[in-house]
């Protein structure tokens, strides 16, 4: 199950793609499922996480750089160079764990906000690798909230749509320059 995808997890002077933001409606389109893995699918996944370390980020979803594609890559292990990515190809959840946690969320298509967020502590995915084979793995803690929220991306959410504090939330992308606008609450 090791990845080979082989990235350096450090920033490039020019990642090879572009990041949207709140507000672009790529974000808000749900993602078609991938058809068949083959190296263009590698060469996104490859970008994609070039385009992550150069954000400093530990998560992304293809629907963030443009691409209405189920695939996301998370990384929450930075400092491991031998730790592999995590790259998932129509991921689905199958189960969550009923203990819920509120962590703090930020996100590389809304940055600077960092709000807190409810989620599962765990969850268990089904998913295709770089290769094609199918994987199914339990998460916890801060990979699972990792998954959640790029899977979130692949079904046109994103992390503000969870605030529960709507002041807070509004105060905080102003201060950005984001609108609110943007933001679809889930409640």
């Amino acid at each position: 199950m090791t990845a080979t995808l082989l990235v350096e997890k450090q920033k490039v002077d020019h990642p090879p793609l572009e990041l949207h933001y709140l507000g672009d409606k790529v974000l808000r389109q749900p993602a078609k499922r991938i058809a068949k893995v083959d190296d263009s699918i590698r060469k996104l996944a490859k970008e994609m996480l070039q385009t992550m370390y150069s954000a400093n980020g530990i998560g992304l979803a293809a629907p963030q750089v443009g691409v209405n594609k189920q695939l996301l890559v998370v990384d929450c292990e930075q400092d491991k160079p031998d730790e592999p990515p995590l790259i998932m190809i129509n991921p689905q959840i199958t189960r969550t764990s009923e203990e819920l946690c509120v962590v703090e969320e930020g996100c590389l298509s809304v940055p600077n906000v960092y709000m807190d967020v409810t989620r599962p502590r765990a969850i268990e995915v089904t998913y295709k690798d770089e290769h094609g084979r199918p994987q199914k793995r339990l998460f916890a803690e801060l990979t699972a909230r990792v998954i959640q929220h790029e899977m979130d991306h692949l079904n046109g959410v994103m992390f503000v749509d969870r605030v529960d504090n709507p002041l807070a939330l509004a105060e905080s992308l102003k201060k950005e320059g984001f609108s609110m606008q943007a933001v679809k609450p889930m409640t």
